[in-house]
């Protein structure tokens, strides 16, 4: 905004609305019995969400992210995988290709949104290429490892809150397994700040309009 000749005095910093939207959803109660996820072991397995859609890794790119979920699987005999099926054709088509009927691996249909934060919240880790969970799953203390080359949240990658790990499948099941099993790097991740935010934007938003209308 400084480069486009935005004057300093007039940006103001308040976060992401998304993190406060976050923070009020999940703290909402949740009953898991007769959602899509009562079958999930979360008390016995460790959770490893996974969402996977985007359009630039179709073909082989994305099939190298499926078989990396099922090496990360036949490799730690406590993980599930629980990934929701984006609707689109191909994403259906490879996912059930490749992952259908592997064991502790769980294909659901998309979820409502408090169904998923309560998954991330109980997940060990977020295996992803959407954009929103990069913003989101620092606020739960979970690393997020991004099956993309780039990002466009780059402050996540900075706070190292988030890693780059491409649709390379060795990669992704190297880095995968690094955090499963190595304590250090895990909570180095997963005590990192969100850059994002910290659920107080809306807040500070209001109070910037309320103090310009009575300016």
């Amino acid at each position: 905004m400084l480069n486009e000749g935005i004057a300093e005095s007039a940006i103001a910093v308040t976060g992401n609305t998304v993190i406060d939207a976050l923070i009020d959803v999940s703290s909402r109660p949740f009953e898991i019995a007769g959602s899509p996820l009562e079958a999930i072991p979360f008390d016995s397995k460790r959770i490893v969400l996974v969402t996977a859609h985007r359009r630039e890794s179709f073909g082989e790119p994305f099939e190298q992210m499926l078989l990396a979920m099922r090496d990360i699987v036949d490799m730690h005999g406590d993980v599930e995988i629980v990934y929701p099926v984006h609707p689109n054709p191909n994403v259906r088509e490879a996912a059930a290709r490749i992952l259908s009927g592997t064991e502790r691996i769980h294909l659901l249909e998309p979820l409502r949104y408090e169904q998923l934060l309560f998954l991330m919240d109980h997940s060990t880790l977020l295996l992803t290429d959407s954009g929103g969970i990069q913003e989101e799953g620092p606020s739960l203390r979970k690393p997020v490892l991004v099956m993309r080359e780039v990002t466009e949240r780059a402050e996540g990658i900075e706070a190292d809150v988030a890693r780059l790990v491409g649709t390379d499948r060795k990669r992704i099941v190297d880095t995968v397994h690094t955090l499963l099993t190595d304590s250090k790097e895990y909570d180095a991740m997963a005590s990192g700040i969100n850059p994002y935010g910290d659920g107080k934007a809306s807040k500070r938003i209001a109070d910037i309009l309320l103090e310009s209308l009575h300016a």
